[in-house]
């Protein structure tokens, strides 16, 4: 299990992964991107690598890697978790 959330991330070839930690964002980085050449690409990759290290704090590499997932467009929109829907049923009703 990771230690973030999940991040579901679909690569340039198609494949889809659920990236929650430094170890799967760093496999996520060695696929398919659109442009491994783009600046935030090299920062993601290069404070992952710090980060298993232990150079780079896992929270700021982790957060690099969801920027450039935005950047390049290949992170997937997410829809609500099954507690978030219950906690919406249940406060319908309530008035404030």
């Amino acid at each position: 299990m990771g230690n973030f959330l999940p991040l579901p991330v679909k690569l340039v070839d198609g494949r889809t992964m659920k990236v929650s930690s430094i170890c799967e964002a760093e496999i996520a980085l060695k696929g398919q991107w659109r442009n491994k050449e783009a600046a935030a690409y090299k920062d993601a990759s290069r404070l992952i690598a710090a980060a298993k290290d232990g150079i780079c704090r896992p929270t700021i590499a982790f957060a690099a890697f969801k920027a450039v997932a935005i950047d390049q467009g290949l992170l997937q929109p997410t829809g609500k978790s099954a507690a978030l829907k219950l906690l919406d049923d249940v406060s319908k009703d309530i008035q404030i």
